[in-house]
């Protein structure tokens, strides 16, 4: 049998063995832009309630935030594994930014391949750059995962559309110019007269519109919102798609920020990793590295496995998408893994620093909310199950 070379198996598997030259750049490219923030940059906008405006541009500037938007926008014409990349590394240098998971991701890809023309031509360019924020509208109170129970309405007027009802947890809406939400389109479809989904795009200044902060216990410059909608009016060239038919644009922007949050994740993994195995390697305390010990190197170890196995199923659930082809259940995969990679590596490096893991200081227990916030959004961990089960297995669905 000849031996298989790298290219060949590049080939048989789909996704990279390892690193392409361009890929490399890639990474360094955001490791240098990153370089001046870190985390104490993260800390001291979260404590401020700012909001991470100079990183922001810093990778708009460098075409970053663009990557996977397309070259006639302005964008690097690439996909969401490039995305990934920047998600990734942004994390890997201890500022994490959920908003690479909604703006790019979610907005900017629904954008392009749903937007209208003009709605290309007016935010793309400016998502790019970073001059521009999209927020993303969907959770609501009393519906939960449940989109068929959504009350937020979308009624035609004779100038366009009226919304009403209510969103509840909804990221950046204070560092956003504008909010992709989902509403219900009342009997959408004329034979059945059943209702159906759209998506709109609204002025977060917008008459009508109001926010209120919901205060957490999650350290992070990226606050959530709830927000009431009382007969926001709209134009009629404010919805992106098909208005009834939004399911498939819904989509399209889903599976985008679960593979964007599963790479933000296995950035924060890298980062703890990297601070619990250095602290491993100095730390003496009998004599040799704490790191010696098989009871502080194996959760190290195990939390390591982990963390390739998450970013080989992220780098496959993008892969999948790029390609066209059906991505909701490596994206559910990759999301389930990386919450797990993500919070054992945290509390192995935790654990590993003994008192000092919960220190300010050695920024590791700063991180402890966000990683836990990624069990329950952008989709529950239990939801991603019920998805692997019914797709994957064949189980009978249990909602």
């Amino acid at each position: 049998m000849n031996e298989l070379t790298v290219k060949d198996l590049m080939s048989i598997v789909g996704i990279p063995l390892v690193d392409s030259e361009t890929t490399k750049l890639l990474r360094q490219t955001v490791r240098d832009v990153c370089a001046p923030f870190g985390h104490a940059y993260f800390l001291k906008v979260s404590r401020e309630h700012g909001n991470p405006r100079e990183l922001w541009s810093a990778l708009g500037e460098s075409g970053l935030l663009g990557v996977s938007i397309p070259e006639n926008y302005g964008g690097g014409g690439a996909g969401i594994a490039e995305l990934v990349i920047v998600t990734e590394e942004v994390a890997a240098s201890g500022a994490p930014l959920m908003l690479l998971a909604l703006s790019p991701a979610v907005c900017a890809t629904t954008l392009v391949a749903h937007g209208s023309d003009s709605q290309r031509e007016k935010w793309l360019p400016g998502l790019v750059s970073g001059e521009d924020v999209l927020a993303f509208a969907i959770t609501e109170s009393d519906a939960g995962s449940n989109s068929h129970r959504m009350r937020t309405t979308a009624t035609r007027t004779p100038t366009g559309w009226s919304i009403s009802g209510s969103k509840t947890y909804i990221s950046h809406v204070d560092n956003a110019k504008a909010i992709l939400i989902v509403a219900k389109v009342r009997a959408v479809n004329s034979v059945t007269g059943s209702d159906g989904l759209g998506l709109f795009l609204m002025d977060v200044n917008a008459p009508g519109l109001t926010a209120r902060e919901i205060d957490v216990e999650i350290t992070s410059p990226e606050r959530q919102f709830t927000l009431f909608l009382d007969d926001v009016q709209l134009t009629a060239d404010s919805v992106v798609g098909e208005p009834g038919n939004g399911l498939s644009a819904l989509f399209t922007g889903l599976n985008p920020e679960r593979i964007a949050s599963a790479a933000l994740l296995n950035g924060i993994a890298r980062y703890a990793l990297k601070k619990g195995a250095r602290y491993a390697s100095e730390r003496v305390v009998w004599d040799v590295p704490i790191g010696a010990h098989q009871g502080i190197a194996h959760p190290l170890a195990r939390a390591h496995i982990l963390l390739e196995a998450s970013r080989l199923l992220t780098e496959r659930a993008a892969a999948l998408f790029d390609a066209g082809l059906d991505a909701g259940e490596a994206s559910n995969m990759a999301k389930v893994c990386a919450s797990d990679a993500a919070s054992a590596a945290l509390d192995a490096a935790i654990q590993t620093h003994g008192g000092n893991g919960m220190a300010t200081e050695y920024g590791l227990a700063t991180l402890l909310g966000l990683v836990r916030l990624f069990r329950i959004a952008p989709v529950s961990t239990e939801m991603s199950l019920n998805h692997i089960a019914r797709k994957s297995l064949g189980l009978p669905k249990s909602y």
